[in-house]
């Protein structure tokens, strides 16, 4: 993915500390930048809140595109990873949701799926999962990036301090809006493949499968619900994230961000993304419980999910498991992108921010 960079940033500097030091990784051949770091560094004003980028040699220019190339990547690993990692749950999750009656707890879903499928069934779905997420993370994390920088520019540096929040917001609604166009088809696969035994072995024969059912438009059939799902969630992770993490920096450490060590930097991360994929649990899980249902049932409708679960089911079943699995993963979704942007010589995301200056003149 590759955006211009010739604007100057106009997101305040706390977002990223440009004090990293670690040895970059070669992005020179994966993507060039639109400008030079010692063009962007002559023309960068040196007072309020504009970023400096790096002017090293070799160093990752903030806001190139080798920087939304290294995100899109780091978005890749993050989310393709645990949630291939995390099939087990997703699979007594998705059980959970869709036959409470035969699958009553956590603890007793394990033990029919073993018992029904042996210890191989766990992992059914795996392919689709780490397709699908894998294209999510992508578009994720780099059209995240993207769209903060976009609407800072737009909202100018003041306003960009001091309506942060609704950047980080509006910037991950944008993301997800378009990342969950390219999980879709591979959600609705897994899914069908995971919740109806016998339907396929996996991808290669459940994706045709599915085409000669309900046909090519039939994979997006959940869209919408999934759109309801994963753009509130993907708003409270980026935006309670960053808040969590200025926090964190803020008020419990009392060493500033960037003198503090990299294993420190990406606890914080891991810890404040838990904290971050419990709340984002709690907000998306009725639309989660939609998209199960519709993806499960040909010709199903939300008002059949609604009558056949009630409303309180909506927002109930299956949540417990939910929650353990969303705080983990996106803990680990955050420390993994994190320990990626490092890496490859960019600074953690988030930060402590410090008392406001006037833009000089």
């Amino acid at each position: 993915m590759a955006f211009s960079s010739d604007r100057q940033s106009l997101i305040p500097s706390y977002l990223y500390s440009s004090s990293f030091t670690s040895k970059p990784l070669n992005l020179h051949k994966m993507a060039s930048p639109s400008t030079t770091p010692a063009a962007a560094a002559a023309s960068a004003p040196s007072g309020g809140f504009m970023i400096q980028a790096p002017s090293e040699p070799g160093k990752i220019e903030m806001y190139s595109s080798q920087f939304y190339t290294a995100c899109t990547v780091g978005g890749i690993l993050s989310c393709g990873l645990t949630h291939m990692a995390v099939t087990p749950l997703d699979l007594v999750k998705c059980n959970m949701q869709i036959d409470p009656t035969k699958y009553k707890s956590i603890s007793s879903g394990f033990g029919v799926l073993l018992k029904e499928q042996g210890a191989k069934g766990f992992f059914r779905g795996w392919v689709p999962t780490l397709l699908g997420y894998s294209a999510q993370g992508a578009c994720k994390f780099g059209f995240y990036e993207f769209f903060k920088k976009y609407y800072s520019d737009l909202a100018g540096p003041e306003n960009a301090a001091k309506y942060k929040t609704l950047i980080y917001l509006a910037g991950s609604a944008s993301a997800e809006l378009i990342a969950d166009v390219a999980l879709c088809p591979m959600e609705a696969v897994k899914v069908r493949v995971q919740t109806q035994p016998g339907f396929a072995r996996g991808l290669s024969d459940g994706l045709p499968k599915f085409v000669r059912s309900e046909g090519a438009l039939g994979l997006y059939k959940g869209l919408v619900p999934l759109w309801g799902r994963q753009i509130p969630y993907t708003m409270m992770k980026f935006a309670s994230f960053e808040t969590i993490v200025e926090m964190i920096y803020k008020h419990a450490i009392p060493t500033p961000k960037n003198e503090c060590s990299k294993p420190l930097q990406l606890g914080v991360s891991f810890g404040g993304g838990y904290i971050a994929g419990v709340l984002c649990a709690i907000v998306s899980h009725p639309a989660d419980n939609l998209v199960s249902f519709l993806n499960n049932a040909k010709g199903a409708t939300v008002g059949d999910a609604v009558k056949k679960m009630g409303v309180v089911g909506l927002f109930t079943r299956g949540l417990p498991l939910r929650i353990v699995m969303i705080g983990t993963l996106t803990g680990a979704q955050w420390g993994i992108y994190d320990a990626f942007k490092v890496f490859v010589g960019l600074p953690t995301t988030g930060g402590a921010a410090p008392a406001a200056e006037p833009i000089k003149a």
